[in-house]
């Protein structure tokens, strides 16, 4: 499913900023064609107006001057006197500039008034037009010359502007398609690195769900099995039966009680009592309420205070305590009888640090960042039924609701400690 989502991800990413980006690349496009045209026009129109200028200031025109601006503004030109051509059959032999010219004479007297054909007049001034051929920006002019009128045809060919022009796309297009390309691969990663949380989020909850059944299946088995076993069982049996399902009741609440705490952790509705606390007062309550249960399991609990008292700490003190108490219950389930469990705390800056530590097997490098997650436990605990493999989970989340830390932590001479470290502001 999220392979299939990440790749309709990508094409949607990659359609959306290539739809964007081809609009962008097309509008700068249309603007640098247009700004290639009117560069090419202007340098056109300039040459042709120094090429009329020239023809009204000379009273004699040579062949070599004709051929000379001809290839330095790259133009072809046609002159007459009055109706007959000069050195035209010389300079434009071509049949196909001849078809042009005529072209642009009709071109220039049908659609912008200046007939080059028409009787000699007594215009003082010289009348100009432009105008563009197919191929070519065009440019006749009726010049007064001596009494007489001297007309001439001016062609640009823009063989030289398409070239431009067609250099111009293949760039952008090229442009384009690796920009496009590189969106796409960039829309793999980013969407990839979009999705891998779900897909995470996914599998854990899978595996939430599949760990939360095995453990609720596992007290209800027994429940069904004692109830089964009242109906037919002795009298004086019948307490025992009674006895096993209460307690596997009772697993059963603390199971749902906890994946409820969690539930409310995640959809950010654990609402935080929060006042000013002594968290040396808040310790010696945790202490004392532990301190005859490690008695009880031939353990020793000790608790340790700095000389100076510690700073108020304005958190939810049952939540504070509920997490001290996982930690506490959790070293008290793996360190052997005799060994000691220490409670203590110390002030860092500007954060208070709370320590449970012992000298129990120790937690793996291996296993430190997994004992937080949800229903994991070591393979040694797997048979305590206690333990559902949510305290520690809850304990963090605890810590991350007072925008706290919890941490573990090597035991000098062996065993693991943890570390809740809360702000103190």
């Amino acid at each position: 499913m999220f392979r299939k989502l990440h790749i309709h991800m990508t094409l949607f990413s990659t359609f959306i900023t290539g739809t964007i980006l081809v609009l962008l690349a097309s509008a700068c496009l249309v603007i640098t064609e247009s700004n290639i045209r009117q560069k090419h026009y202007t340098v056109f129109t300039n040459n042709a107006y120094s090429c009329v200028s020239h023809l009204e200031s000379q009273n004699v025109l040579s062949h070599r001057w004709i051929q000379q601006v001809e290839t330095n503004y790259n133009i072809d030109m046609q002159i007459y006197d009055g109706n007959t051509p000069l050195f035209f059959e010389q300079l434009h032999s071509k049949d196909d500039m001849k078809k042009i010219f005529e072209q642009a004479k009709k071109e220039s007297a049908k659609n912008h008034g200046l007939n080059l054909d028409s009787p000699q007049s007594s215009q003082a001034l010289s009348k100009i037009a432009m105008f563009q051929l197919p191929g070519y920006y065009a440019c006749t002019a009726r010049i007064p010359k001596n009494g007489g009128i001297l007309n001439t045809i001016i062609l640009y060919p823009l063989d030289a502007q398409s070239k431009q022009i067609r250099t111009i796309r293949f760039v952008f297009f090229a442009a384009v398609i690796a920009a496009i390309s590189a969106l796409a691969v960039f829309s793999w990663f980013f969407t990839r690195k979009m999705i891998r949380p779900l897909e995470k989020n996914r599998k854990e909850q899978n595996a939430f769900i599949a760990a939360a059944s095995h453990e609720l299946r596992s007290p209800l088995t027994v429940i069904q099995t004692s109830l089964s076993a009242i109906s037919y069982a002795e009298p004086e049996q019948t307490e025992h039966f009674i006895s096993i399902s209460l307690d596997e009741c009772k697993r059963m609440s603390r199971l749902i009680q906890d994946m409820l705490s969690l539930s409310r952790s995640d959809n950010h509705t654990w609402i935080l009592d929060c006042t000013s606390c002594e968290m040396d007062t808040l310790l010696l309550d945790v202490y004392e309420k532990y301190e005859q249960t490690a008695r009880q399991k031939k353990k020793q609990l000790l608790i340790e205070l700095p000389e100076d008292s510690l700073p108020v700490c304005f958190c939810d003190s049952l939540k504070i305590s509920q997490a001290l108490a996982i930690l506490i219950d959790n070293a008290l389930t793996y360190v052997p009888e005799g060994g000691v469990i220490r409670l203590s705390a110390r002030q860092e800056t500007s954060s208070v640090a709370l320590f449970v530590s012992d000298n129990g097997p120790g937690i793996p490098d291996s296993e430190k960042d997994s004992v937080f997650q949800r229903f994991y436990r070591s393979d040694t605990s797997r048979n305590d039924k206690q333990h559902f493999g949510l305290g520690l989970c809850i304990a963090k989340e605890i810590a991350l609701l007072h925008h706290g830390t919890l941490t573990i932590l090597d035991t000098p001479g062996g065993g693991a400690t943890f570390k809740l470290k809360l702000p103190l502001n």
